[in-house]
């Protein structure tokens, strides 16, 4: 499976058509790739759940990533949620969360473990409520070292959102903003939005001016710490260089939600959420919704699969939500018709798929096939709306379409 996983990673990035050096660069990222990536995954699950529009019929396919958002939306009472994902230590996240959900004794601990996710007690907590309810290969890669020599599931007990690929990633900007002297705390501590685009201006966005800043953004590998494979750079850019890009996309982030309503803001600008009453949480850490994520966490599957093949092996008309993330970034045209070919297969009338992109436009116009994407209606005025309203500010759009 891993030797599979490996190939069908590399094939999904890996440009045929490119030069030595960007192949190269390529597969570069696939090895970055295999590893953690998401501890937190970066889409707003608010959004999606708006777009998507799930009742208590809908069975829903989603990429697992973090798993934050799969397990969000049972707040919203489908019948079903599968989250597929390549990534072995995605899959080990996700079934270690609804592993905690069944068997944590209340919502103290839960919330303890992957909101605060840096108590020393969390090592005993997993050792004698979770792992003995772990399923073999999740449980083997949580106990076994990484890189650095640590067992993973000290992740748990030194910062979880410290960790992997991202947080890597947001701990060197972080060194980078306290060499050009940033207080990235000002942030944190504004309390309105004036606040908020009075510190961007000041302490933040003269740093993409600097002249090493845009020459590294320049570089694709400097972006892998976000999950963008090097074909994504450059839709991401278009036109423009790179720091002017992620200014924009950063000042979104930073200046057009309130800090206490962002939790992706906190976890960007202060390494983790906010540790405030009543702090800004994904709904499936939410107090609130504890109740319901006990009552409804058997309907929720992680599984370690290729999207495509296991949309693929569903029955006709038997799925009625789709969340693609921006995986389609990285497809090529043929790629892109595979999917879509099977999604529509597996469709129940009226379903939706909500995806994200690194550009604004949505990519299907012109490249996928036409006698596909004609059965499929552009929700053009949502899509506008979520896109607005996606507090991870990240990507340029969020696309929803429904079948005609």
């Amino acid at each position: 499976m891993a030797t599979q996983a490996k190939r069908i990673i590399e094939d999904a990035v890996v440009r045929k058509e490119a030069g030595l050096g960007d192949k190269l660069l390529d597969k570069a990222f696939a090895l970055a790739f295999r590893g953690l990536v998401y501890a937190q995954i970066w889409e707003d699950p608010v959004v999606d759940m708006d777009g998507l529009a799930i009742t208590p019929e809908s069975r829903v396919m989603c990429i697992a990533s973090g798993s934050c958002n799969a397990l969000s939306y049972l707040t919203a009472g489908p019948a079903s949620v599968t989250a597929v994902d390549l990534n072995r230590a995605h899959v080990a996240l996700g079934r270690l969360k609804i592993a905690a959900i069944r068997h944590l004794p209340n919502y103290e601990r839960f919330h303890r473990f992957f909101a605060q996710a840096d108590h020393k007690e969390n090592a005993e907590v997993y050792r004698t409520m979770i792992a003995p309810h772990l399923d073999a290969e999740s449980r083997a890669y949580w106990e076994a070292r990484d890189i650095r020599g640590r067992r993973r599931i000290s992740y748990f007990t030194k910062g979880l959102y410290k960790q992997g690929l991202l947080g890597n990633f947001i701990g060197l900007a972080h060194v980078f903003a306290r060499l050009y002297k940033i207080d990235l705390g000002k942030l944190l501590a504004a309390e309105t939005l004036e606040e908020q685009r009075a510190v961007f201006a000041r302490e933040l966005a003269p740093v993409f001016d600097k002249r090493f800043i845009r020459w590294l953004t320049d570089q694709p590998a400097s972006l892998f710490g976000l999950g963008i494979p090097p074909a994504q750079f450059a839709h991401l850019a278009g036109d423009e260089r790179m720091a002017e890009v992620l200014r924009r996309r950063l000042e979104k982030l930073a200046c057009d939600f309130a800090m206490k309503d962002n939790y992706f803001a906190w976890q960007a600008f202060g390494r983790g959420y906010s540790r405030a009453e009543g702090a800004p949480l994904p709904p499936y850490l939410q107090r609130a919704n504890w109740e319901a994520m006990r009552a409804r966490i058997d309907r929720i599957a992680v599984t370690r699969a290729n999207m495509v093949d296991w949309i693929g092996a569903q029955e006709p008309a038997s799925i009625d939500r789709f969340v693609l993330l921006d995986a389609q970034d990285w497809m090529n045209n043929a790629q892109l018709d595979q999917l879509w070919s099977r999604i529509t297969r597996a469709s129940r009338p009226g379903a939706r798929v909500l995806f994200r992109t690194a550009a604004e436009p949505s990519l299907l116009p012109g490249r996928l096939d036409h006698a596909i994407l004609s059965q499929w209606r552009y929700l053009e005025a949502l899509s506008a709306d979520l896109t607005r309203r996606d507090r991870s500010s990240i990507y340029g759009g969020v696309h929803v379409y429904e079948l005609a």
